[in-house]
């Protein structure tokens, strides 16, 4: 089992900035691929980036391809999710969450989840 505290969230405006960070705690963190979602009011929880254990492999949602970043610090235990050119509809709250697997994508199964933090983008 793998312990995770999100943090970063925030409100910012249309084409703004934020850089949310996802830290993690229990099995070895470097074992295994990490994922971050989002659910907006009244929609499903989706997938909006993932990375392999190394880093070397990253998944984007269409959505957010271009905007968003996914990295790892695995000597911090650490996954973060940089967001630029941000837009209304990317307001949602963002889970971080592990998988079982070192590599994963969209039909990944995530067996752990953080509490989720609040986005928020204004126009």
């Amino acid at each position: 089992q793998v312990q995770l505290v999100e943090s970063g969230g925030g409100l910012v405006q249309a084409g703004g900035s934020l850089r949310l960070s996802c830290a993690a705690s229990g099995r070895a963190f470097s074992s295994y691929a990490m994922g971050w979602f989002r659910q907006a009011p009244g929609k499903e929880r989706d997938l909006v980036a993932a990375i392999s254990w190394s880093g070397r492999t990253t998944y984007y949602a269409d959505s957010v391809k271009g905007r968003f970043t996914i990295s790892r610090d695995n000597a911090k235990n650490t996954v973060y999710l940089q967001m630029n050119s941000l837009k209304p509809e990317d307001t949602a709250i963002y889970y971080c969450a592990a998988a079982d697997v070192g590599v994963a994508g969209p039909q990944t199964a995530f067996g752990s989840w953080g509490q989720g933090t609040q986005v928020t983008v204004s126009s």
